[in-house]
């Protein structure tokens, strides 16, 4: 059966890719940050296995995976999850900064580092789900942005050094999307949060389905999924 590792399946892009796969019957384990979380995840995916490492220490994934029951293989590891805090550079604290970094980029590099070894033996494939402000900058975004453009860099390297094993590395880098992130964002900006402006979390699931699926031939490295009206 084929295996995947979810970060984020408890709301927005990541439940919606989890949704997905689980409906093809495919194996989901699952990420949470606490067993709280870990209890939700059962209850919205009965089956799927559960991981439990908060991604704000990426310092103590190590441990936290050690003391627990690991898949042996691993089709894919979808990182998904993410965390935003918007302010000017002239605003934002270190305490800011740093939770955007762990979240974002370093718990992702640190469980990309973890489960490489499952990953290799199935010739797997690693998806980044990153944000248009990977490729991009805005007023506001500083520390979410300079995340989002490190794991840009990190899936890249990550390519280049996993070719000769087989690990396909795809980045996703969607614009807004309809999640209870976005309607933080709105909030941040004092604007009213209209969900059907913007891209469907189902939708951009579809491109990470569409990256996992393609034959062993080719690899999608970067794709960009902008909202269609």
């Amino acid at each position: 059966m084929t295996a995947h590792l979810i970060t984020g399946a408890g709301s927005g892009i990541g439940a919606a890719v989890a949704r997905r796969l689980d409906e093809r019957g495919d194996e989901l384990w699952l990420l949470a940050r606490d067993a709280g979380r870990a209890r939700e995840l059962e209850r919205a995916f009965p089956g799927a296995r559960m991981l439990v490492g908060d991604l704000a220490a990426p310092e103590k994934l190590s441990w936290a995976l050690s003391h627990q029951e690991v898949p042996e293989r691993l089709d894919s590891l979808v990182h998904s999850a993410g965390v935003v805090e918007l302010g000017t550079v002239g605003e934002l604290t270190p305490k800011a900064w740093n939770r955007q970094l762990a979240v974002n980029l370093v718990a992702p590099a640190e469980l990309t580092r973890l489960l490489l070894p499952q990953l290799r033996l199935s010739r797997g494939h690693v998806v980044f789900v990153n944000s248009g402000s990977g490729l991009r900058a805005n007023p506001d975004w500083s520390a979410y942005a300079a995340s989002k453009h490190g794991l840009k860099a990190l899936a890249d390297s990550l390519r280049a050094e996993e070719h000769d094993n087989g690990v396909r590395v795809t980045s996703v880098y969607p614009g807004r999307t309809a999640t209870p992130m976005q309607a933080k964002v709105h909030q941040h900006e004092g604007k009213t949060y209209e969900q059907g402006r913007w891209i469907a979390a189902e939708s951009v699931a579809t491109t990470v389905v569409t990256a996992l699926t393609l034959p062993r031939d080719a690899e999608i490295t970067d794709l960009s999924v902008r909202p269609g009206h």
